[in-house]
Parts: structure tokens; sequence; C-alpha cells
């Protein structure tokens, strides 16, 4: 049983909307976040990267008490306003390839704490005792966990109706998506919602494992106030077939000291390999790997018939591109830390993994074929984590649209 829960979010005022909100601030070069905070007064990145020019010289602290004041400096300028009530929300991305649609509202961490909201990826302690402090210092969240539930009739009906209604916001933004936002305010909606959740027995992370975990160690810190908020974490809940999974695709910056011949044929035990020359190559299917090495692309299919998987996750394709090719003829042991390998969101062209190698910058890349769903519950179901960096998953929120007070 799922428990979700409305909240009294604080909101940009309608007319500065689109003015508000932006990416997170780590999708931004460093040039376009000074153009950004230097044209545009109204942006959250004010908010969550103050003292933008002196950030390496601050001290931690500093830094999250600065993002608490200039929050509160765009509460007292009514940039951002407070909803009377606690309520849920519908909320829509609709870009040029796909339309997410799912639901704002704060999730349980004691459903968190019994696994009854799953997760598939191991997280950095240094990460969320950072996030953790974060959250304890600013006492605000804009960065909601995407969680994923089962396809409802039920709840696909709900939203098909509730979107006929009049929104809050309606607006697009300069990466040329559209963003709706419709306010689930009265009760009867509210109950209808908590029911339905009710029955669902997990839900999912997608993404976000590092905002869950951080939201849990606050809450094992400070639940002794009695802050009924610290119970809960925004989350934005989707439809498992309405996410979009793509793959990281590995780049190496040196064959571990062989040579291009010696390389293939140490890859030849474990794999059929044709050469495609300059005919850019993706696979097309599981236990097939694209790979690009001095200036030619070559499909690599796995001989997975000889294949033994004990778990779910032998079968997945980037634990066997690691456990056949990345560890014991490339050296690489350690994914989150090494500095010889790289990773490239399967969004992103192909052509930027061949430009990246024919600069010399690194040796060999590798493109994989994207998990899907199914996948990833299988792993978290068995308490079982992917390899780092193993999907890239969408939608992404905007920051400062709808913030959760702690």
């Amino acid at each position: 049983m799922a428990k979700i829960k409305p909240f009294k979010a604080v909101r940009p005022v309608a007319d500065k909307v689109a003015l508000v909100t932006c990416r997170t601030y780590d999708d931004y070069s460093s040039a376009e976040l000074a153009a950004w905070l230097d044209f545009n007064p109204y942006s959250f990145l004010h908010v969550i990267h103050p003292a933008y020019a002196n950030a390496q010289k601050v001290s931690l602290e500093k830094r999250f008490k600065a993002v608490a004041n200039k929050y509160q400096d765009f509460k007292h300028d009514q940039i951002l306003i407070e909803e009377e009530h606690p309520v849920f929300y519908l909320y829509e991305i609709q870009s040029k390839e796909q339309i997410f649609t799912g639901i704002i509202a704060g999730t349980s961490v004691k459903d968190y704490q019994d696994n009854v909201i799953k997760k598939h990826e191991d997280t950095l302690q240094y990460r969320v005792e950072l996030f953790k402090d974060y959250l304890h210092q600013t006492n605000f969240n804009t960065e909601p966990v995407l969680i994923t539930y089962p396809d409802s009739v039920e709840i696909n009906t709900f939203i098909a109706l509730r979107k006929k209604s009049k929104p809050v916001y309606e607006y697009s933004t300069t990466n040329k998506e559209k963003h709706t936002l419709w306010k689930i305010d009265t009760q009867s909606e509210i109950d209808w919602l908590q029911e339905h959740f009710e029955k669902i027995p997990n839900l999912y992370i997608a993404d976000g494992h590092h905002r869950s975990a951080s939201a849990e160690l606050l809450y094992e810190q400070d639940k002794h106030l009695g802050n009924e908020n610290l119970n809960y974490f925004m989350s934005f809940l989707i439809a498992e077939s309405n996410v979009k999974i793509y793959e990281f695709n590995r780049l190496i910056r040196d064959l571990n000291g062989l040579n291009k011949e010696e390389f293939i044929k140490k890859l030849s035990e474990n794999f059929i390999i044709k050469a495609k020359d300059q005919e850019i190559w993706k696979p097309q299917n599981k236990f097939e790997f694209g790979m690009y090495l001095d200036g030619s692309f070559y499909a690599l299919f796995y001989k997975h018939e000889n294949h033994i998987a004990t778990t779910v996750l032998d079968d997945l394709d980037a634990q066997i591109l690691y456990d056949k090719v990345l560890f014991p003829i490339l050296g690489i042991e350690d994914l989150r830390n090494d500095e010889r390998i790289d990773y490239i969101p399967g969004k992103q062209s192909i052509s930027v993994i061949k430009d990246l190698i024919d600069e010399g910058e690194f040796e060999v890349g590798f493109m994989l074929y994207p998990s899907d769903i199914n996948e990833i519950k299988a792993l978290a179901d068995n308490n079982l984590i992917m390899p780092p960096k193993s999907t890239y998953i969408e939608p992404k929120f905007r920051s400062g649209l709808v913030v959760y007070e702690l």
C-alpha cells in the first residue's frame, strides 16, 4: 500500500512562471549559467546557485545559507507564492518527441524504509550526506523524485478528465518544451487519488535515489522535532509506460596497454564482431553492443547462448559489458571513480562519441541497448543494484516550478 499526501506547495506567480523555472543547474555550461543569471533576474538559478562567481570561495554552510536567504527574498518579493491549502498537482511536459504526464505529491519516508518504494541504484554516502545538509539548512526542496507506478485505467481516466479543466500554468520554455500544471484541490479528488494509490503494492524510483536517501537521513536526524513535513518527500508519480529510458554509453581513454588487434582478439572470445566501417551503428536488441575504434564502427553480438545467469543482474547489458570487457580486458574496476571512463547519455547523438574519439581524448567507445522498465523492476524486486550510469530516464523536472517546504 503506497501512501501519498497533498502539501502546501510554494510556486511562481502565474505571470512569471516561464521566467522563474529552470533546468537543474548541472545541465548548464558555465557560459550559459552566467548568461541566464545576468539576463534573467527572476530565474530560480539565482536561488539554487547564489553568488555564482564566488561559488568556489564560499564554504558549503555559507552557500546553503545564501540559498535559504535568496529563497526567502523570492517569497518576500512575491515572485513565489504559497498555496492556501494542501494540494496535489497534475503536471504535463510536452516535447517534440513525447508527452509526459504525472502527479506531484508527497510520498512517505516510511514507505521508502519499508521497501514499498523500491530502489534499483546504489547511492554515494557523501552525496546523500551533502544533500541532507542542504535540505537541513535551506528547508526546501524543488527537485522531486521521479517514481513510477503500474499503469491504471482508473488513474488514466482521472488524468484525462482532469486535463480538460483550466490549468494553473500553461507555458513554453527555450528548449522547446510546453509545460502545463493543474491543481488538484477538492477533497473528493484528493481522497480518490489517495485511495487508489493505497491499492498499489509497490512504487519504483526511476530517478532520484540520492534525493530520497537524503530525505530519509534528514527524517532520522530531525524526527524528534515532530515536524510532519519530514515524514514525506516530494515526488513526481508517473505511469511506468510513460517514462522514457535511455542508455548511458561508455567512453574509454585507452586500451590498457593493448594494441587494436590484441584488443579485438580478446573481444572475439565473447562476441561475434562485424565491421561496419563508417556506418553509424546502434544496437537493435539486448545482447548487442556498438563500438567505435580507430575511425571505424563495429557491431558486437554477445555469445549469450553460452551465458549462464544466476540473477537478473547477470542478464543486464551494462553488467555484461563490465564483466566481459571493461574489467577483465580494460582493467576498469571502479565504474564510479576511475578517470579512464566517461559516460554519454543515449539521448545524445553517436556522432558526439565519434568526435571525442577522433579528437584523441578517448580511444574506444561502446554503445548499449537501453534497459526497459521490466528489467529495472525485476532488479528492484530482487534487491539488486544496477552498475553506475546504466540508465538516463526522462522526464526531467524543472527547478522552481513546485517547492516542497520542510
